[in-house]
């Protein structure tokens, strides 16, 4: 029996070990821990990357969130329309800020957020939305992008789990006003501890959302806005310039053992396989399958040493969090269908073949 886990972060530790002590040595050495030299280099690094004119390091991917609506001026009394297939922080993200998020269903196939559904959520309090690239799959963003400029919206990407992806050539995070990147140790690009990062086109918004993340000042002890500290740390500027350059490799990998699992369990009865849309390069942050009885799939699995995870088993809509909502059960249903059905299989660049076809050939027997 192999055992496989669900990420494996110390085997790609491995293939870089050198280079990444190297950088950190560097950043100690110079005594640039908060922000400073290692995150400028970094940001002007992952800004040409994803074809932005900037890119702002910071704390973490709910920091880029937030920081993006408060840039925008949104507040008390604006609602954001969003998906409740996601982790919290989209939804956290626009609570934090004061403003309101109203959900909108998705599409079944991509996990993605509906175009079709987006108008009718939209009042006179809307001012933004914010698409979510779930599992490293970019939303369809041209219809989106045509319904925010009808009704002049901004649009802000939540491409946490997309580094890297693609929709129609174009890479995520630049097509909205903003694009908001976690760095989250486990992530297709993820530094050794907390991060996250916003690019954008509009030098304006950049500066402000620099001056946000430094207590609100453009120069030390002169603050022009009411800020907040949501500094990268100088040591993940260095891992994560390090890591930046093999990311285009790993997500091919990532694209490689998708294309492998697909094939596997293209003509197994019983399991939906995850399907690429025509316009996007998808980067597999997260390789979820679709099946009933999750419980006992998951059981049998774990029995023969293959760890699995679930990205997400509960809907925003319905979380105790956001109870004041009042959308219960049925408001959202393709979200909440595919919620009970999602498994996530081992996904990391660094699987190994071998690795692939064993859990392929498991989830066969499992169906046999």
């Amino acid at each position: 029996m192999m055992n496989i886990p669900f990420l494996d972060l110390k085997a790609q530790y491995r293939t870089i070990k050198d280079e990444v002590h190297a950088a950190i040595n560097k950043v100690i050495e110079n005594t640039a821990f908060a922000g400073g030299p290692f995150v400028a280099a970094f940001e002007e690094e992952f800004a040409k990357f994803c074809g932005t004119g900037q890119a702002i390091g910071v704390g973490n991917g709910t920091d880029a969130l937030w920081m993006a609506l408060v840039a925008l001026g949104i507040g008390a009394g604006d609602e954001v329309i969003t998906t409740p297939n996601t982790f919290i922080a989209t939804a956290e993200a626009i609570s934090l800020a004061g403003a309101t998020p109203v959900f909108v269903d998705i599409e079944e196939i991509t996990h993605n957020m509906n175009p079709a559904e987006i108008e009718r959520a939209i009042t006179n309090k809307t001012k933004a939305i914010i698409p979510v690239h779930l599992f490293g799959q970019p939303a369809d963003m041209d219809p989106i992008m045509v319904i925010a400029q009808k009704h002049g919206l901004h649009v802000i990407e939540d491409a946490c789990q997309a580094h890297g992806a693609e929709y129609k050539g174009r890479r995520a995070g630049s097509i909205g006003i903003a694009g908001c990147f976690s760095f989250y140790p486990g992530k297709n690009l993820g530094a050794y501890g907390e991060g996250g990062g916003i690019v954008t086109n509009d030098d304006a918004l950049a500066a402000k959302m620099r001056m946000f993340r430094d207590h609100g000042q453009a120069r030390k002890y002169y603050h022009d806005i009411i800020g907040w500290n949501a500094r990268l740390d100088g040591i993940q500027g260095a891992v994560l310039s390090v890591k930046l350059k093999y990311l285009n490799n790993w997500n091919d990998a990532r694209r490689k053992h998708a294309a492998a699992y697909t094939k596997g369990l293209a003509t197994v009865e019983g399991i939906i396989v995850p399907m690429e849309m025509e316009y996007a390069r998808h980067v597999y942050h997260i390789y979820a399958v679709r099946v009933k009885e999750r419980d006992k799939f998951m059981a049998y699995l774990n029995g023969k040493g293959i760890a699995c995870g679930i990205h997400y088993p509960v809907p925003l809509h319905l979380q105790k969090a956001y109870s004041f909502m009042n959308k219960g059960p049925g408001s959202f249903p393709i979200a909440e269908k595919c919620a009970a059905e999602y498994v996530s299989l081992p996904m990391f660049a660094e699987l190994t073949d071998e690795q692939v076809t064993y859990v392929v050939d498991q989830i066969k027997e499992y169906y046999a």
